[in-house]
């Protein structure tokens, strides 16, 4: 364990090894981001709860925790692997990271569109540097977010998909991170760019797992920029293992007369956190942004969100829902920024949350700020417990106590997940949700 105070300078030190390995293997031309990046780390260091958007997560348990740059492994997992894990093997053009890097063997590409590119960021780098070049680290700001900074100073590899204009690409894109610590705490710094051409469309999956229950952190960065009349539909499965810790940011940009919709399911982890900002900046953009978190035992899960209406007669819709248990805790803090050019906006904002027992707690704090009066904005939230009168309606007709509580549960949980249009991953999300709810109902069938 490290100290709070020494942790600045525990990664500024890794840091200066990285600086040198990337200036002896001529990978320098990325340093001047890299270093602006750690420039800002120094600057800002880690948030604590006295700051407004970390006031309920502390991340003093990732902060004291001396992680090691996770590595590639020789005799890491295999095909079988895949099998095993959720989401391991959709039929989709798929790229797999292990640790945070490529791995050409367990990946597969499936036959796509011409001119589209779906690849290691680190090979688009050396080798399409005019393509990745101009969005990479331009809009996901380093310059306010500790982990984000981490992120941009270490990123090593992750996905780069380009979708050239015009192009429609039928099946989905899976992007899978497998997390494998060996032992000792590890951290990966997955870094993925999404370009997406006028008038095409996509649709992206990232699922982040962990192979066993070890001790690792996941920084993650996802930068989406959508092309004017694109359509995008990204979800993000995030299933890691119950002593890991996740922290993530994914950050779009939208031009004029596009549709993005973000599906972001979380299902494990001990400390998660996931931040999405949506950008919209051009005219008549719509955006869609559903959430699911589960948690139990002493999971702690923060949603963080915010949407931009940057110009007039643009529309976003939210829905984030959450089911608590155990002595888990969740956090929900969404805003919708309405800038003063931006008339015509139509923002919906919604939070609700399902406790399963008295020790479950969650802070909800929807936000409106508003600097036009010609737009249509409203935002709201519950948090509460199962309907008694739902309960008694099934019982009588012939359910037991914990099978009514279990179908009630699933119910609230399904909404979202029925919104994802891919049926692989609506399938197996349902599957899931059908599996772990069922698990505390059967024993107590007959209470």
């Amino acid at each position: 364990m490290i100290e709070v105070t020494e942790a600045k300078n525990f990664y500024q030190a890794h840091f200066t090894r990285l600086e040198e390995e990337l200036a002896n293997n001529g990978q320098s031309r990325t340093l001047p981001i890299r270093s602006a990046a750690i420039s800002s780390f120094s600057e800002i260091g880690f948030p604590t709860t006295r700051h407004e958007e970390w006031k309920y997560t502390n991340v003093t348990p990732v902060v004291r925790i001396p992680f090691k740059p996770a590595g590639w492994e020789l005799d890491g997992p295999t095909s079988e692997t895949l099998v095993r894990v959720p989401f391991g093997k959709l039929a989709a053009s798929q790229l797999v990271f292990v640790n945070g890097h490529y791995s050409r063997g367990l990946s597969s590409l499936r036959r796509l569109p011409e001119g589209v590119k779906v690849e290691s960021l680190a090979t688009a780098l050396d080798h399409k540097r005019e393509s990745v070049e101009p969005h990479l680290a331009r809009y996901a700001s380093y310059r306010d977010h500790a982990f984000v900074a981490l992120n941009t100073a270490f990123m090593r590899d992750g996905a780069f998909v380009y979708i050239p204009s015009g192009e429609i690409v039928a099946e989905p894109v899976h992007l899978l991170f497998i997390s494998t610590a060996r032992g000792e705490a590890t951290v990966s710094y997955p870094r993925n760019l999404i370009v997406v051409g006028r008038d095409s469309q996509v649709k992206i999956v990232e699922s982040y797992v962990g192979v066993k229950n070890e001790v690792y952190l996941t920084n993650a960065v996802t930068e989406v920029v959508v092309g004017e009349g694109a359509v995008v539909e990204h979800s993000k499965l995030q299933w890691e293992n119950e002593e890991a810790f996740h922290i993530a940011t994914l950050q779009v940009y939208q031009e004029r007369g596009s549709n993005f919709v973000s599906h972001s399911i979380a299902l494990g982890g001990a400390l998660v956190r996931n931040d999405v900002n949506a950008v919209l900046g051009g005219e008549g953009s719509e955006c869609v942004l559903n959430g699911l978190y589960l948690a139990t035992g002493r999971q702690h899960v923060d949603n963080h969100t915010r949407i931009d209406h940057v110009s007039p007669h643009c529309t976003s819709r939210e829905l984030y829902k959450g089911v608590l248990d155990g002595k888990a805790r969740g956090v929900f803090n969404g805003k919708i920024y309405v800038h003063k050019a931006a008339q015509k906006t139509d923002a919906k904002q919604t939070n609700r949350n399902l406790l399963l027992s008295e020790d479950a707690s969650v802070d909800t704090k929807p936000q409106l700020e508003i600097h036009n009066n010609d737009v249509k904005c409203s935002h709201g939230s519950t948090i509460g417990q199962l309907d008694q009168d739902a309960i008694f309606y099934l019982r009588a007709r012939g359910l037991g106590l914990e099978a009514a509580r279990s179908l009630l549960t699933y119910a609230f949980a399904s909404e979202i997940v029925s919104r994802v249009k891919i049926d692989s991953i609506r399938a197996q999300l349902d599957h899931l949700l059908v599996t772990r709810f069922q698990a505390n109902s059967l024993p107590r069938e007959t209470v």
